[in-house]
């Protein structure tokens, strides 16, 4: 379980996701795993059976949710903050899943700090990622500390969204996988910063409802190609007051997005 923090250990609380075959311990308050965590496991290629990276992996929603889906993976979650590196790691215990996957405790954006937690470079298939979306001389950022640390990058402008992007895939092997969720107003940056070092790239709109705006993009590309970009249909979350019969899917666990 997860080490003492004492009295300033935040309360936690034991939540199920994709019907309830995946258990997530994780903070009653500030930032909660939810539907980008879906998502982002749920893009992953249907046959993945290889080593794949969670960057930024907080509790381990994502990561944990891709090796469910996928028995033959294994994964790495990768987290800078103490807390919930601690909670992924109880995480992989809770669900049985700790012969197949390591919490690596790291800043991925200091090499030394990744090799000093034993993340090599070029040795992952496969990479997911949901970087911290808020610009903190942009953002009004949340009074919680956990919250704010998740949401946030630790430096103004697009530079540290870069350097993310740059730092995941010099964990990813030639010809492997990068998948990213972000806002859509991140994607000039994103595309930017996967120029000239991974190609194929394909970009799927999520829409929280038919008639509205995207509210987040998936893009996925694969290191070293020079395969042309392509847009995907988009993937619409909402209908009435329920999620659409494809959303829900995706949920409980029981689909995955074909892209």
């Amino acid at each position: 379980m997860a080490e003492d923090w004492g009295e300033a250990a935040p309360p936690t609380a034991t939540d199920g996701f994709l019907g309830g075959r995946l258990l997530l311990r994780q903070p009653r308050k500030g930032h909660r795993a939810g539907t980008d965590a879906v998502l982002l496991a749920a893009a992953a290629p249907v046959d993945f059976s290889g080593l794949a990276f969670d960057i930024g992996a907080g509790v381990g929603a994502a990561g944990l949710a891709l090796a469910l889906m996928h028995p033959a993976a294994r994964i790495g979650l990768v987290e800078n903050d103490p807390f919930s590196a601690a909670l992924a790691r109880d995480n992989l215990a809770l669900n049985g899943l700790a012969e197949r996957g390591l919490v690596f405790e790291a800043d991925i954006l200091s090499r030394p700090c990744r090799r000093a937690a034993g993340l090599l470079d070029e040795s992952a298939s496969l990479i997911i990622t949901n970087p911290p979306f808020a610009d903190p001389g942009r953002a009004r950022l949340s009074p919680e500390p956990g919250k704010r640390r998740a949401h946030a990058m630790q430096a103004e402008g697009p530079r540290p969204l870069a350097a993310w992007i740059a730092a995941s895939l010099a964990l990813l092997e030639p010809g492997g996988s990068i998948i990213l969720i972000h806002r859509p107003d991140a994607l000039p940056a994103i595309l930017e910063s996967l120029a000239g070092r991974a190609g194929a790239l394909t970009i799927l709109a999520v829409h929280p409802r038919r008639e509205k705006a995207a509210i987040r993009v998936l893009v996925r590309g694969r290191k070293g190609s020079r395969a042309p970009t392509s847009i995907a249909p988009p993937l619409i979350l909402h209908e009435g007051t329920a999620f659409t019969a494809a959303a829900e899917a995706l949920h409980q666990g029981a689909a995955a997005i074909h892209w």
